[in-house]
């Protein structure tokens, strides 16, 4: 894999010109939304930018990264190359002597989901996670760099290779698994987690062996889409929307520590930690 390359505003404002690479903005929220960001603007900070090769595009087009004085944008730089990125640009000397365009205000989060993030104070210092339906493994990628011992498992053989591949190319205590969640009876799964994770995913009957894989006192992370995303296009079979008020009851007996249920970042979710 090529190393990064760093390069200069005059070239940064070209390539935006032509639409001709993926934007990440690696400082933090307040610097985002405060002192403004370049136009089209992924918003993923250098603690959660692990999280960003699982959700680029591939389309390849480079990827631009900036911070605000060009430091933090070398390190994130240099691990999205790592991280098997094919072609990574440093904007030379950040955003802070930067003379063209910027947009200002909140962008969402990209990478790992916010609900995740919004409640890792309910998060074990260390343990074991199982990360099911992990996709391309955004959150199983970001908590075995946290220091987890991760165990990623999916239905989908190129999402599980991509994410054993990025795991061994950063050295990650992280292990992939694939597995049919779907089948009847549901699959057994690992027991005595200290986290379970799962994100925008629902089969029904496997709800059991998640909240049977939990230790005593482990947490349950579990966020979807309810009936109404239906109204936004994908998805739309009823079996993968959950009703209103529906997900703490699949929780039970588990407690319900945390909840929430509406729209959020344009996305119609309900999400709740339980344990």
């Amino acid at each position: 894999m090529s190393p990064f390359r760093t390069i200069s505003h005059d070239d940064a404002r070209a390539l935006m010109a032509a639409d001709g690479a993926v934007i990440l903005d690696v400082r933090t929220a307040g610097e985002h939304e405060e002192l403004g960001h370049l136009p089209g603007s992924w918003w993923v900070p250098l603690d959660l930018v692990v999280s960003a090769p699982s959700v680029l595009p591939a389309d390849g087009r480079p990827v631009l990264v900036y911070c605000e004085h060009g430091v933090r944008s070398v390190a994130a730089s240099r691990l999205l190359s790592e991280a098997g990125v094919a072609e990574v640009l440093n904007l030379s000397g950040g955003l802070a002597s930067w003379a063209g365009p910027r947009e200002f205000g909140a962008s969402p989060l990209r990478g790992p989901s916010a609900w995740l993030i919004d409640n890792a104070d309910l998060l074990p210092r260390g343990g074991t996670v199982l990360d099911v339906a992990c996709g391309r493994g955004r959150h199983a990628l970001l908590l075995a760099s946290a220091g987890f011992d991760v165990h990623a498992i999916d239905r989908d053989p190129e999402a599980v290779d991509f994410v054993r591949a990025t795991a061994e190319r950063l050295h990650l205590s992280l292990t992939c698994e694939l597995v049919d969640l779907e089948t009847d009876p549901p699959p057994a799964l690992p027991g005595g987690c200290d986290v379970v994770l799962v994100f925008n995913y629902l089969h029904r009957p496997l709800v059991p062996a998640l909240r049977a894989a939990l230790k005593p006192g482990g947490r349950l992370f579990y966020e979807t889409f309810t009936v109404q995303q239906a109204e936004r296009g994908h998805p739309k079979n009823p079996a993968f929307l959950l009703n209103a008020g529906e997900l703490p009851e699949l929780m039970a007996p588990l407690r319900v520590i945390r909840v929430r249920e509406g729209e959020f970042d344009g996305r119609f979710v309900a999400s709740v930690v339980a344990g």
